[in-house]
């Protein structure tokens, strides 16, 4: 079983051309995301609806083969001191899991306050509530993938907002 392991040391452990994926993992659905195989954007994939463990688990390894995943970022939902509280314990527990069904190497991120982020972005861009309910947990996953991405290539000293990322998919 792998053991996460910090957003940093990634880069040691993937080819030079690689795809990441972000998870946003809640109650009722999984938010997904891919970056492109340099790992500069993060691009909103999907939004899975939870059902048991063993069927999300058999739909994300089908993604990770179809999109030749190299890693996975998965958000941590720590409290606003930055502690675990329940919904991260589930996470780590719902990564423990799924550890021992992939040996990709998988991070945590804090995503403390990316959908208030997103959600904020798409108000400001205009989008319908029926638009922004249908989309918040795959742009929440871009905007965490791409915070982790940010991090791993410091040197561009770049960071990419979530208004940018939603701009960048209207083109």
């Amino acid at each position: 079983m792998n053991r996460p392991i910090p957003v940093d040391e990634l880069d040691d452990r993937l080819p030079a051309k690689a795809r990441l994926i972000g998870i946003d993992l809640g109650t009722k659905t999984i938010g997904l995301a891919v970056s492109d195989v340099e790992r500069r954007l993060a691009s909103p994939l999907t939004t899975l609806r939870r059902t048991t463990f063993q069927k999300d688990a058999d739909a994300l390894l089908a993604i990770f083969a179809e999109f030749e995943i190299a890693a996975i970022v998965l958000g941590l939902p720590l409290d606003l001191e930055g502690r675990d509280g329940p919904r991260a314990q589930s996470t780590r527990a719902f990564a423990r899991n799924l550890a021992t069904r992939t040996d990709l190497p998988l991070a945590y991120w804090d995503e403390r306050f990316s959908t208030a982020a997103v959600l904020r972005s798409l108000i400001e861009n205009d989008v319908s509530r029926a638009r922004r309910a249908e989309v918040v947990d795959k742009m929440a996953a871009a905007y965490i993938l791409q915070g982790a991405l940010d991090r791993l290539s410091p040197k561009s000293g770049r960071r990419t907002s979530a208004k940018e990322i939603i701009n960048f998919l209207r083109t």
